[in-house]
């Protein structure tokens, strides 16, 4: 595996000429870009994914449909772009779409984009270093999972907004916008 480099920001979320490896500590007063993709289909429901057992963080826990750290050189969109298409095999441009929201974590920024497509799970090329397995789930199966620790431990009204936003148009990708 390639080691990953990852460009590092200020506090205002401007690029800095400071680069850091993948596992490095983030150096003080700098951050790191996350990005999330959440696939929602016609039924309202989240495509999820089962991590791998042995990724580190999180092993064996249920996610989001997607999720990475920008590496050196990519703008947010081309970033869930390519987690997209090394987790899940989907080609889909971001190309001129704003996250749907943006959060801030102690490290970083974390942008998170909507895809609102019937994605046939059959038809996925899951990525063998990072996914086990995904499957739809709503929210109330998802709320229940972080109950039962079988899902990453976001707070409910995290899942809650995510289901929220997914019907905001002007800043979801549409499945037919290939």
């Amino acid at each position: 595996m390639n080691m990953e480099i990852w460009d590092l920001y200020d506090f205002n979320r401007e690029l800095t000429d400071k680069k850091i490896k993948r596992g490095d500590p983030i150096p003080e007063g700098y951050y790191r870009l996350v990005v999330h993709v959440c696939i929602f289909n016609g039924r309202g429901e989240m495509l999820i994914q089962k991590r791998q057992p042995f990724k580190k963080g999180w092993s064996g826990m249920w996610d989001v449909s997607v999720g990475g750290s920008a590496v050196s050189g990519d703008t947010s969109a081309m970033a869930a772009e390519r987690e997209l298409f090394e987790e899940l095999g989907i080609r889909r441009s971001f190309y001129g779409v704003r996250p749907t929201l943006t959060y801030n974590f102690d490290k970083g920024f974390d942008d998170v984009y909507v895809l609102c497509e019937d994605v046939d799970t059959e038809s996925l090329t899951l990525q063998y270093e990072e996914v086990e397995a995904v499957k739809w789930a709503d929210a109330q199966e998802i709320k229940r999972m972080i109950d039962g620790g079988e899902f990453i431990p976001y707070a409910k009204s995290y899942i809650d907004l995510l289901f929220y936003r997914r019907d905001n148009v002007e800043m979801t990708v549409r499945g037919d916008a290939k």
